[in-house]
């Protein structure tokens, strides 16, 4: 059977988008399927697609391409088939009703799927007789603008069956649309299952992911959490995604104090390895499609607090068998949900079992089987119109010539880039996972990897080269014909320097180097690693970066002192940690040490309470920094002194899988404070590009003093922590500047701070 899913833009990213790649892929084991992507954006598609089907695209909008059609007349002008929202929306116009028409019009397709309202409207106008068209709704009957509801619901009439992804708005539909007489059918999104470790449930970790938008509620849900935070302090909440919420939430969580366990994460490049960090997932949302995010967490055996709003929570979770619904609208609800999964670790783990087991009938496979039954009774009770015998042979003739011109391209371009050994080019792929213990496995696909032997290095980015900043590790050969190769970098073995190392594979037959490429970065065992014993300290993070490279942030330190609780009120900060790598002796009396980053010789000292060998606990007033910099825009670096004379020791927060905190764990900042001078200035605690935690003073506009009006990038401006004091002879370390800022006879020095390559 030949199908044709007909795509706006399969070039960009979104529900549609994923969920049709998916389907088409299941479909592609056993018949002919293509997607048609109406625009073509971009040389590649964004998400990944199964090389057995077939894309293409009818405008080309790259302007780069050798042949676009930017210059088209029709393009951008007004379409009279499409309701003017969803034309303004989706970029519908005279050239997309011109080029969906001929494709139509030519196609030698059994099947026809269009995936939105403008391209059910176009499969309605221009399709044929002679094979099945199928609409797609991919939102919830309710949410469309009238325009555009009113002309899918005339179009859907011309359809020989109409899918929606739940059953319950398959309902709706029928009862909207039953004077059609057009089959209604409801058809779920497929989605594949991550090949990944799932969740142990352990982490006290509660995992919400998606757009920050209105309907998403991610208010209700921070607002849910401060009930859950006043019974289990530990347990902390990740909100993952963009959005234009992101400001409101914000400050909801500032507001409720909530800012050492409310972290809004940004968007993620793989949120299956995130669900699987988490011991329960949470979707507060106004209403549902489907509920994709669902089905993902619990694929990573992670159970599901959801809202029980329509449509697609209700069809998903089995209420109390794999995940909870809580009433929809309700904090208290939604609070009472995860503090039953949260104080019941075995019913927790009970659900993350059948949670993964249940969703088994979202694969890929199990969703092209639903479509194939589908296309088959309406085969048996409607059969299409048989295809023209030119239109058969035009087709054939052109799909064959298409196939050859693809095959010789290919041919070319592997005949010009086979070396002189006769191996095709290196493309590694590779997944990378954290063991418990804190190594690195790395496993690189076959098909990059043409060759008999090859070598993992590891470079310190910025080193330039130099050999004592290079790892070497041989790769194991796969021992399957399907395995990989793989390799163990052993934390023990390998004591990398503190910064960020890149990947690269070495072939050693002939010497071809070619960077990593990351598909999975699995991180879960990070959130329950304990530090190494004894000294220095030393951490690992792989990531992978925004070019999908595989990266790992390392930290190497003498001594460490992790923040792991920053409190705040009005007027001082607290901070409780551990200390690695040291100890604090019996009778010992740290001091705190806070260096202000222009003048060195304002540095003050404040009390240090400790427990044991290894616990502090300090607070900070905010009127210390303020007073001994007179309330100038400043940055004060935070260390502790073990003992008169000793090598300060960073106080920072790097234990986790958080390579910036930066970005995640922020916190408010106080009104304006006065000075016994009277300047005033706003005081925060903040973390620094190497995760240290300093102070932020931000002066008021009408600032005095002598550091007012100095502009970024001045001599006293300060980019990060490799310091160079003027006078002094060389490059010194930040933490030579700490100790030496102690002395107060000693005349102010400039510093500034260059950057350090990240």
């Amino acid at each position: 059977m030949r199908i044709s899913f007909l795509l706006q833009n399969a070039y960009g990213i979104g529900g549609t988008v994923r969920a049709t790649f998916n389907s088409a892929g299941a479909l592609a084991e056993r018949h002919d399927v293509e997607i048609v992507s109406v625009w073509r954006t971009h040389d590649r598609p964004a998400l990944p697609l199964s090389g057995k089907v077939r894309l293409r695209s009818l405008i080309e909008r790259r302007p780069h391409a050798r042949r676009n059609d930017l210059d088209n007349e029709l393009l951008g002008e007004p379409t009279p088939l499409v309701p003017p929202v969803e034309a303004r929306g989706a970029g519908f116009d005279r050239l997309t009703d011109q080029r969906v028409a001929r494709f139509l019009g030519r196609t030698d397709a059994d099947v026809v799927v269009a995936t939105r309202p403008g391209l059910v409207v176009y499969l309605a106008e221009f399709g044929r007789g002679h094979y099945l068209r199928i609409g797609q709704e991919h939102r919830v009957y309710g949410t469309h603008e009238p325009g555009i509801r009113a002309a899918q619901d005339a179009a859907v009439a011309s359809l020989d069956a109409h899918t929606t992804v739940t059953e319950a708005d398959a309902v709706t539909h029928r009862r909207h649309l039953a004077a059609t007489g057009t089959p209604i059918v409801s058809v779920p999104n497929a989605s594949p299952p991550p090949s990944l470790t799932v969740s142990g449930g352990e982490a006290p970790l509660v995992v919400a992911g998606g757009r920050l938008i209105p309907v998403k509620r991610y208010g209700l849900l921070v607002d849910a959490f401060a009930t859950v935070v006043a019974a289990h302090p530990r347990w902390k909440l990740r909100i993952y995604g963009r959005g234009p919420q992101r400001a409101a939430l914000r400050a909801r969580i500032d507001e409720l104090g909530l800012s050492d366990h409310v972290f809004l994460v940004g968007a993620s490049p793989s949120l299956a390895t995130e669900w699987a960090k988490g011991a329960i997932a949470a979707v507060t949302s106004r209403e549902e499609s489907f509920g994709m995010t669902i089905v993902e967490a619990m694929q990573c055996g992670t159970p599901v607090v959801a809202t029980d709003c329509p449509h697609g929570p209700a069809e998903i979770i089995r209420d109390g068998e794999d995940g909870l619904l809580v009433p929809s609208g309700d904090s208290e609800g939604i609070a009472r949900g995860l503090l039953r999964l949260i104080e019941d670790a075995d019913l927790r783990r009970a659900m993350g079992s059948a949670a993964r087991r249940n969703a088994e009938r979202y694969a890929p496979e199990n969703i092209a089987r639903r479509y194939e039954e589908l296309f088959a009774d309406l085969h048996a009770t409607s059969p299409p119109a048989p295809v023209p015998l030119d239109r058969r042979v035009a087709a054939g003739v052109r799909r064959t010539g298409a196939a050859a011109r693809q095959a010789l391209r290919r041919t070319v371009r592997r005949a010009g880039r086979v070396r002189s050994a006769g191996f095709g080019p290196l493309r590694p792929k590779s997944t990378c996972s954290v063991t418990a213990a804190g190594d690195l496995v790395v496993r690189l696909g076959r098909a990059g990897m043409p060759g008999t032997a090859f070598t993992l290095t590891a470079t310190l980015r910025g080193s330039e080269g130099r050999g004592d900043q290079l790892v070497e590790v041989p790769l194991r050969r796969p021992d399957t014909g399907e395995g990989s190769w793989t390799v163990l970098l052993e934390r023990r073995a390998h004591l990398l320097a503190e910064g960020r190392w890149d990947f690269h594979v070495v072939r050693s037959d002939d010497g071809a180097r070619r960077r990593v490429a990351s598909t999975t970065v699995e991180q879960h065992h990070l959130l329950s690693l304990k530090a190494a014993p004894g000294a220095p300290f030393g951490w690992w993070i792989p990531y992978t970066t925004v070019k999908n490279n595989l990266s790992v942030r390392t930290w190497r330190r003498p001594a460490h002192a992790e923040a792991h609780m920053v409190t705040t009120d009005s007027t001082s900060c607290s901070v409780e940690g551990a200390l690695y790598g040291a100890e604090f002796a019996q009778g010992q009396r740290p001091r705190l040490l806070a260096v202000p980053r222009h003048d060195p010789a304002s540095a003050f000292e404040a009390a240090v309470t400790t427990s044991g060998t290894d616990r502090f606990r300090f607070s900070l007033p905010y009127s210390r920094a303020l007073d001994a910099g007179n309330g100038v825009t400043e940055t004060w670096d935070l260390a502790l002194l073990l003992s008169p004379g000793a090598e300060p020791v960073r106080v920072a927060r790097v234990i986790g899988d958080v390579i910036d905190r930066r970005r995640t764990d922020l916190y408010p900042a106080t009104g304006q404070l006065g000075t016994r001078g009277g300047a005033t200035a706003s005081v925060r605690p903040c973390f620094t590009v190497h995760n240290d935690l300093a102070l932020a003073l931000r002066a008021a506009p009408e600032r005095v003093g002598p550091y007012a009006g100095r502009r970024p990038g001045s001599p006293a401006s300060v980019t990060n922590d490799a310091a160079v004091v003027r006078g002094a002879p060389g490059v010194v370390t930040a933490d030579t500047v700490l100790k030496s800022a102690r002395a107060a006879e000693r005349p102010s020095a400039t510093v500034t701070y260059p950057r350090r390559p990240l």
